[in-house]
């Protein structure tokens, strides 16, 4: 298969590139810079993009996303939101008007679609939240509707916190009460699904990009610190992260969203590190990895 892929030099990018070569697929680059070999241009902000150059794909990932500020500020929102919606529909609507159109574009949308819900569990059908996230989540997958009603698969990845890379440094303290649940994924296990999704044609709409196995943050930090062989990180107090991430510090850390990847798992796919610490030492390298090949997550 050949596949396009946008944020191929992001962390999640790197890890699904480098996972979907292994696999076997043929990987072109998406990106803004002048394109060398084996790369195609675009400039979302501009709303450009090299229209000749997107036919004959089998399947396009879109991983691009701006950095986001610790604070998110008035303007600091715009430029997100903006950002999104730029990339979505541009390479929705081009894609939706290729002669040779992919049969599936997997789009990266995320957890904050949900609101915070104590201990509900939260599958694909719960309804969205009315913040700020929720909402731009929403508008995002939303925007890549010309891409369906041009008969392109198109899959929503409602990604967590992803454990991997420097974030593994990060995982180890309490934050508030530490009874807000936590779903989280592992670093070479969403590159995984992301695998799964492009070749699992029962897979369209959202999907859950989740590990089965949430925790409360109090849990989570006294595992992972245990599973890594660090000192406890200590207590954010809720103030704290207030103060330091404002409105992104309750959306993200502070908000409890237990979800389950129902879907992933009614497709048949298998989770290779379900648990945190076994998620944990495989991306420090403590364990051996799974054979990767394009059969990968339906043993």
């Amino acid at each position: 298969m050949k596949i396009l892929i946008a944020g191929s030099n992001g962390m999640i990018g790197s890890a699904a590139t480098r996972h979907l070569i292994e696999c076997g697929y043929e990987v072109i680059r998406l990106v803004r810079t002048t394109p060398g070999p084996g790369e195609v241009w675009w400039d979302p902000d501009a709303g450009e993009i090299d229209t000749a150059g997107l036919g004959g794909f089998n399947g396009v990932i879109h991983l691009a996303s701006m950095p986001w500020p610790m604070r998110w500020t008035a303007k600091a929102k715009e430029r997100i939101r903006a950002n999104r919606l730029a990339t979505n529909s541009l390479l929705a609507a081009s894609l939706a008007g290729c002669m040779h159109k992919p049969q599936v574009l997997i789009c990266a949308s995320g957890m904050g679609y949900y609101p915070s819900s104590g201990d509900d569990v939260l599958t694909e059908d719960s309804p969205a939240g009315t913040s700020f996230l929720a909402r731009l989540q929403q508008d995002g997958e939303a925007a890549t509707t010309p891409a369906s009603e041009a008969g392109i698969r198109v899959v929503h990845l409602r990604i967590p916190p992803v454990i991997g890379g420097s974030t593994l440094q990060r995982v180890g303290f309490q934050a508030g009460d530490g009874q807000q649940w936590m779903s989280w994924v592992g670093l070479d296990e969403l590159a995984s699904i992301i695998e799964f999704a492009l070749r699992t044609e029962t897979l369209i709409g959202p999907v859950n990009a989740v590990s089965p196995n949430p925790l409360p943050n109090a849990e989570f930090a006294t595992v992972s610190t245990r599973a890594l062989g660090q000192k406890p990180g200590g207590v954010m107090p809720t103030f704290v992260v207030r103060l330091v991430m404002g409105e992104m510090g309750d959306e993200l850390i502070l908000a409890s969203r237990r979800i389950q990847p129902t879907r992933l798992l009614t497709a048949g796919y298998h989770f290779r590190f379900p648990d945190i610490a076994a998620a944990l030492l495989h991306e420090r390298g403590c364990i051996d990895p799974v054979e990767k090949s394009p059969a990968v997550g339906t043993r």
